[in-house]
């Protein structure tokens, strides 16, 4: 199996897991279609984009870094030969499924009583003003 095939699966997986944290936050009915849910705000795709802008530089760097110094080497025969610098491109898929599925997850994980999200939003708060 190559490098490419074996991303392949990871990269689908989290393709999913954005398309649910895309479409998963939307609320169905009448009065509420189209309404983001209350709790945790939906996926910044810009943000994401400039996140990994910055992350494939780093893993550019330091890949070429720990290659060249013979930390990491990979097999030529299941790699593409495209390389950026001495890393084979396949390596940088792992960066890009970071920065799409760890943003999809949040964005999907619900919000409880005692999380950041819910002490933020004004619409959670305990009626009686304070903690019983």
């Amino acid at each position: 199996m190559t490098y490419w095939a074996l991303n392949a699966f990871f990269l689908a997986a989290v393709g999913v897991v954005a398309m649910l944290a895309s479409l998963g936050g939307r609320r169905s009915g009448a009065s509420g279609a189209g309404q983001r849910c209350v709790g945790r705000p939906a996926v910044s795709w810009p943000a994401a984009g400039i996140t990994a802008a910055l992350l494939l530089v780093m893993t550019a760097v330091f890949d070429n870094i720990m290659i060249g110094v013979g930390l990491v080497g990979y097999d030529e025969a299941l790699i593409s030969g495209a390389l950026i610098g001495i890393a084979p491109l396949e390596d940088f898929a792992y960066t890009v499924a970071a920065v799409v599925l760890l943003p999809s997850l949040w964005a999907l994980l619900p919000v409880t009583s005692g999380s950041a999200s819910a002490r933020a939003d004004p619409a959670s708060a305990s009626p009686s003003g304070g903690d019983a």
